[in-house]
């Protein structure tokens, strides 16, 4: 059963998104399942080292009568699974073919199908790359025929490219929550501009930030609304000089003078594979205005080994008070803050409250 042009629409389109779906690769399997007449569709994906990583089943048609093949538990693959990785990548099997070697095992399978209500099979191993591999296996309830083969010979490639299309965009979406988790614990703001100066992407700490600040979210597609006359000066000068120089180094720009935010704007050189052009974007990085964690002191404690009121006091003198002022905002007289002040310094290994503060907002106190 070779591709037809309308095979190309009703099988490999879906194959484009197929991970975007829940579950993934439904309508692809659902729609190969009509295709062929196939009681049972189903894809196993095994993504890590052999032997190790754990197969995830997605399937097509009714559940098989015994086990679940949600939880990857049917009967049927569960028959077969010990000889998957024996398989010659791109061929197709009858599964039985596994088994030919021992008439004992041979008859217990066909009892097993009859039991499941089938009569036959065929799988095909796809290797998609180094650690990823996958099956597609076809069931029915009367004998397959050479086009059910061909049509798994010739999906095969497909799925192969589908499934290393996903784990790629997996791995650089699962990179891109860890950068930006990153980047709100230790409380940092990002926005993206174009060479015209309007807004492009911000990340949700910024939004939100913007919103408190100025009464409304910033707009995608406009410049920023709300900025003083220098800071929008500063801004557009800043893309200028980036945009016409790609060497120049980052620009600082005053972004908020109350509360007083800097920036740093710098070029962001992104392909454009459709237009065959390069694209530039330009990031703006800040420290957002933020208090301590209410974790501060417990992370200063554990860290540390500081007593609850000394931690207290490290964190109000990082904040800029001196002695006296932290003294009274604690309720300590200035002899004992003096006192403890000493003791901090010790523990943390600094001479002073100017390294004090430079060691709190460089450690994990002053995160998010």
């Amino acid at each position: 059963m070779a591709l037809t042009s309308s095979d190309e629409t009703d099988l490999l389109l879906p194959l484009l998104g197929a991970m975007r779906e829940t579950p993934r690769f439904s309508t692809f399997l659902e729609r190969m399942r009509r295709r062929t007449g196939a009681r049972y569709i189903a894809l196993l994906v095994r993504q890590g080292r052999l032997g190790k990583a754990p197969i995830t089943e997605f399937y097509a048609g009714d559940p098989l009568p015994t086990g679940s093949p949600i939880r990857g538990t049917s009967v049927l693959f569960d028959l077969d699974r010990a000889h998957y990785d024996s398989l010659r990548p791109g061929r197709v099997y009858a599964l039985g073919e596994l088994v030919d070697h021992d008439p004992v095992l041979k008859a217990q399978r066909w009892r097993e199908l009859r039991d499941l209500g089938l009569a036959d099979e065929r799988i095909v191993r796809i290797l998609a790359d180094t650690g990823l591999d996958a099956w597609l296996l076809l069931a029915r309830t009367s004998p397959c025929s050479a086009s059910d083969s061909a049509l798994l010979s010739n999906l095969a490639p497909y799925v192969a490219e589908a499934l290393r299309s996903g784990r790629d965009l997996g791995a650089a979406r699962h990179s891109a929550r860890i950068n930006a988790a990153g980047m709100a614990r230790a409380g940092n703001g990002w926005m993206t501009f174009d060479a015209d100066g309007r807004l492009v992407d911000l990340s949700p700490e910024t939004r939100m930030w913007w919103s408190e600040r100025y009464g409304q979210p910033p707009r995608i597609g406009e410049r920023l609304l709300g900025l003083a006359r220098p800071a929008e000066r500063g801004l557009l000068t800043a893309i200028e000089e980036l945009a016409q120089d790609q060497a120049a180094p980052p620009q600082p720009m005053l972004l908020s003078d109350t509360p007083q935010v800097e920036a740093l704007v710098q070029r962001i050189s992104l392909d454009d594979e459709l237009g065959h052009t390069n694209m530039a974007r330009f990031l703006a990085v800040f420290a957002l205005p933020h208090t301590p964690s209410h974790n501060a002191q417990a992370r200063l404690t554990a860290l540390h080994a500081l007593p609850p009121r000394e931690a207290e006091l490290a964190l109000k003198l990082s904040e800029g008070l001196s002695i006296a002022e932290a003294a009274q905002a604690l309720g300590l007289t200035v002899e004992t803050a003096r006192n403890y002040s000493k003791r901090i310094y010790a523990k943390l290994g600094v001479r002073g409250k100017a390294e004090l503060v430079r060691r709190i907002l460089e450690g994990t106190a002053h995160m998010t």
